[in-house]
């Protein structure tokens, strides 16, 4: 039991200094936002090494850390190919041709009452399908290399990045329209100068929600037909292998790539937006 009380213990001493850090008045904050999260996530990793192996728990179930890091290092050139074949093809692919005709149909619908009304709610219906049920078709129309996985990434960010275009382009008053229409301003002068400005904020809080659901719709369609690499294949490949560590390496690829990719969509939105009051008070 020496690693549980060895886990437990530097679970205690990380919960310490992570209250001490919050809490505490220091100089640099930025330094101290990033100490937090960083600690938090050693103490898990620390607390998980120490259950699996003072429990003894079988690689099977669950494997420790330090295995999965060995299995990582170990299969690097496997775990690239299938990061090309999931996220660079078929996750990004999908999100930029998706969150693009979602943007340029904002645009276009924003200037008709009907479509508005109409299309918005057959969205939201679209949204809500599941997408066990949509992968499939999709893989059997578009075949199974990344275009189908691209394809359903198409659908899952399409209509979360309409909704939020659409909502930030309503966001200027009429007061702010009537000052434009004073100055002679057209509707293309008007747009690019003050609605899509003020509609920078919901633009990408779309983008940010369609990073996370791109790369969950190219794991998943993968499941349901994928040639021989993809995260998705080697997962649920892996799992009937009961080589559950390579499983964990393959999440944790998702993982960095996730974070990555909304990382640095944040990264554009706080210099593309750095005049809106929720950029301003996040900086202080």
């Amino acid at each position: 039991m020496g690693w549980v009380a060895f886990a437990l213990i530097f679970w205690v001493a990380a919960w310490l200094a992570n209250i001490r850090l919050a809490n505490g008045r220091w100089s640099n904050r930025q330094a101290v936002r990033i100490a937090v999260p960083l600690l938090f996530g050693i103490t898990l990793l620390v607390l998980w090494e120490g259950l699996v192996r003072g429990l003894e728990v079988s690689p099977v179930i669950l494997p420790a850390p330090s295995r999965v890091a060995q299995t990582f290092a170990a299969s690097t050139e496997t775990l690239w190919g299938d990061f090309r074949q999931t996220v660079l093809k078929g996750a990004l692919s999908g999100f930029a041709i998706g969150c693009s005709a979602a943007f340029l149909t904002a645009i276009i619908i924003d200037r008709s009452a009907f479509l508005t009304a109409g299309l918005l709610p057959v969205g939201n219906f679209v949204a809500a399908l599941p997408i066990v049920g949509i992968a499939p078709i999709l893989v059997s129309w578009f075949g199974f290399d990344w275009q189908s996985k691209a394809a359903v990434v198409v659908v899952m960010v399409f209509f979360p990045m309409l909704v939020n275009t659409v909502q930030g382009l309503r966001e200027t008053d009429a007061m702010q329209r009537d000052l434009m229409r004073t100055y002679a301003a057209g509707y293309v002068q008007t747009l690019l100068k003050l609605r899509l400005p003020a509609a920078l904020p919901f633009v990408f809080n779309g983008l940010k929600i369609a990073t996370t659901l791109a790369l969950i719709g190219a794991i998943v369609a993968e499941y349901f037909g994928s040639p021989t690499r993809g995260m998705g294949f080697r997962i649920s490949t892996g799992v009937g292998a009961l080589a559950i560590d390579l499983v964990w390496a393959e999440i944790a690829v998702a993982a960095m790539a996730g974070t990555a990719f909304y990382g640095a969509v944040a990264w554009i939105e706080r210099r593309a937006t750095f005049w809106h009051p929720s950029q301003r008070s996040g900086s202080r």
